[in-house]
Formats: structure tokens, C-alpha cells, sequence
């Protein structure tokens, strides 16, 4: 089996290179841009494995697209690749629009024309999987119960979710317009190892380590749906295998929580894991909210689990504790990370005079 994966070597994107060369032992031709958040650290357990390579490449760059499809004949193409941080999209969109909608489209013309020229065995086998987000669906403001479904209307608030919903329109389009065989996932928050330390996860353990303020949007009552990354590579591995073609399906760990909670759950498995002068939890400070914040978060999964037979093996306490232990033993990879970043807040906007 041959694979090509976008967005490689970002937090998702190496995460499903490893599953990929490690567990399942296909050949993968990883391609990344590597921006501020593609890290090659990252794919360093599978360095200088003899099936696996790395192209440093844009996914906006047609002429470099159309030569690596061609030049590697993937049986699939797994695409990532994007810009993600809704905070850095509310003060700089463009980027977001070239690389989420212009490199998505740069990249469905490249498969298309390799796919076209397969023989008829081969092409019949070909699957393009295209990688979104939940926040494409919008915000699950008035109905504490309800779940978003494969069907559920898109309403995105930020212009992250606005790109990462234009970029689902153009893989469904392009399965109904020229037959492509293409399928959709959609996923909630994923955390774990190798996460960029911008995101409240990632960010709170490492501030929290180093005596630094917990900064929470608002009144930290916004609720997120967390997804261990791990279980989400082996589901968008099952999904571009199994899945029906020109379908959607959505990624959820059924794990819903406060972002508040968040927060002070990572401060008490460090608090016990590496103990400090004072509970952690005395560092948490309420800041400004986000623009456009979306209140609630919530994936319904089903679709995934009884088609496909895909379970989350982890739960929130579990994965979590991995997570906070694996930040503990890997300084290496976020040390020069925080060198660069240190946390800083993003995405606020100007006030008028």
C-alpha cells in the first residue's frame, strides 16, 4: 500500500505517519510545507525508515503536487495539509484561504489527473480522503443535547472554519462532478504528543510546568468534544479504506468537557506527577473572549462505529494523563518550540478609536 499525507509533519499529520509506517507497514511519502507548525521532530520515529519519505513541498505549488502524485503512484492520498488555529485566522485569513481552499483545490486537480491516467484496476482501487474539522457545522448554542451529525447544515463562525468548509465543498464536488473517489471526515478537538503549543491543551501543560498564567477564554464555559490523536489516525486510516465513497463521516470521542475543566484537570495530574509549591490551579486567569467564539462542540460518532466498527480507546482521564506524562518526558520537542513561541496571546483584534 502507498500513501501520501499532507500535513505530515503537523500534529495529526505525524501522528497518522506513524500509524501508517509503524503499525501498518505501508509505504508513505509524507509532504509538508513545514511552516511555524509543521515540525520534522515530530516524524522522527520514523526516520530513516526504508518506507518512508519526506518531500518538502506546498500543497499551493501545482507543478511540485502534479510531479510527486505521479512520480510516487499512491493507491491513496490522506489530505491534511492546513492551516488551523482559529486564533492566528481571526488576524491573518489569507493564509488560511490559500493553503485551506487554493492548495485543496491545487492538490484535487493533481490526484485528479494521476487518477485518470490510471489502468483500470488501479483506478478503481484509488481513494482520496479529505481531513476537516467539526467547527465547519458552527456552534451547538441552545440545545444541551444535540450532536453534530454528518447531515447537520454548515454555519461556520471563524474564518478558519469558514476556509476548512469551502474545502469540504470542493472534495464533494469534485466526487460528483468527475466521480472521484473521494471520502470526508470530520473531526472534534484532538490532543496529544506533538501538539504545537498554541492550543489550550499543549499550552496549559507547558505554561503550568513553567509557574506561568493559565490564560481561559472568557468564563471557560465553552464545551469541546476531545479526541486523543492516536485514535484518530487509526479511524482515518479505517475511513479511506472501508468508507463509502463521496460520504461523510464524523470523529468524536464522546468526550465532552468544559474548557475550564480542561484546565484544571492537566493542573491536577501534574500537581500529582510533578508536584509544585502550590496547587496549579492558582495560576488560571480569565482573559478577553475570542471573536466568533463557538459555545459548544459535540460529535455524534455513530455513523463511524457502526458502519466501520471504530472505537475511541481512550477516554478523557486516560488520555490526558498520557498526554500530560508524555509533555514530562519530552522537553526535547517542545523545548525549542517555546524558544519560538512562548505563548503569547494570538488572534486579537484591534479596538477602534
Amino acid at each position: 500500500m502507498r500513501v501520501i499525507v499532507t500535513g505530515g509533519a503537523g500534529f495529526i499529520g505525524s501522528a497518522l505517519v506513524r500509524h501508517l509506517v509503524l503499525v501498518q507497514g505501508y509505504d508513505v511519502l509524507t509532504i509538508d510545507a513545514l511552516t511555524y507548525a509543521g515540525n520534522m521532530a515530530s516524524l522522527k520515529e520514523v526516520e530513516g525508515k526504508p518506507n518512508h519519505s519526506f518531500l518538502h513541498a506546498d500543497i499551493r505549488d501545482a507543478e511540485a503536487m502534479a510531479k510527486a502524485v505521479n512520480t510516487f503512484k499512491p493507491d491513496r492520498i490522506m489530505h491534511l495539509a492546513a492551516e488551523s488555529h482559529v486564533d492566528r485566522s481571526i488576524t491573518g485569513a489569507a493564509d488560511f484561504i490559500l493553503t485551506n481552499v487554493v492548495g485543496t483545490f491545487t492538490l484535487l486537480e493533481a490526484a485528479r489527473h494521476y487518477w485518470n491516467g490510471l489502468e483500470a484496476e488501479a483506478k478503481a482501487a484509488f481513494r482520496f480522503l479529505h481531513v476537516s474539522t467539526d467547527e465547519v457545522y458552527g456552534s451547538l448554542d441552545h440545545d444541551p443535547e444535540a450532536l453534530f451529525l454528518e447531515t447537520t447544515p454548515y454555519d461556520p463562525s471563524s474564518p478558519y472554519s469558514a476556509s476548512k468548509a469551502a474545502s469540504d465543498h470542493l472534495a464533494k464536488a469534485w466526487h460528483r462532478t468527475y466521480g472521484m473517489p473521494i471520502v470526508v471526515s470530520n473531526c472534534s478537538n484532538n490532543y496529544g504528543p506533538y501538539h504545537f503549543p498554541e492550543k489550550l491543551i499543549p499550552l496549559t501543560i507547558l505554561n503550568a510546568l513553567e509557574g506561568k498564567e493559565l490564560p481561559v477564554y472568557g468564563a471557560g464555559e465553552n464545551i469541546r468534544d476531545w479526541l486523543f490523536v492516536e485514535d484518530h489516525a487509526r479511524a482515518l486510516d479505517l475511513i479511506i479504506a472501508t468508507g463509502r465513497l463521496g460520504e461523510t463521516y464524523n470523529v468524536g470521542g464522546r468526550n465532552e468537557r468544559k474548557n475550564i475543566d480542561v484546565v484544571r484537570r492537566i493542573c491536577q495530574v501534574l500537581d500529582r506527577l510533578r508536584p509544585a509549591d502550590e496547587p496549579r490551579e492558582n495560576l488560571i486567569r480569565f482573559v478577553t473572549d475570542r471573536p466568533g467564539h463557538d459555545a459548544r462542540y459535540a460529535i455524534d460518532a455513530t455513523k463511524l462505529e457502526n458502519e466501520l466498527g471504530w472505537k475511541a480507546l481512550e477516554n478523557f482521564d486516560t488520555g490526558i494523563e498520557k498526554t500530560v506524562q508524555w509533555y514530562l518526558d519530552n522537553e526535547w520537542w517542545w523545548g525549542p518550540l517555546r524558544d519560538g513561541y512562548s505563548g503569547e496571546r494570538l488572534g486579537l483584534l484591534e479596538k477602534s478609536a
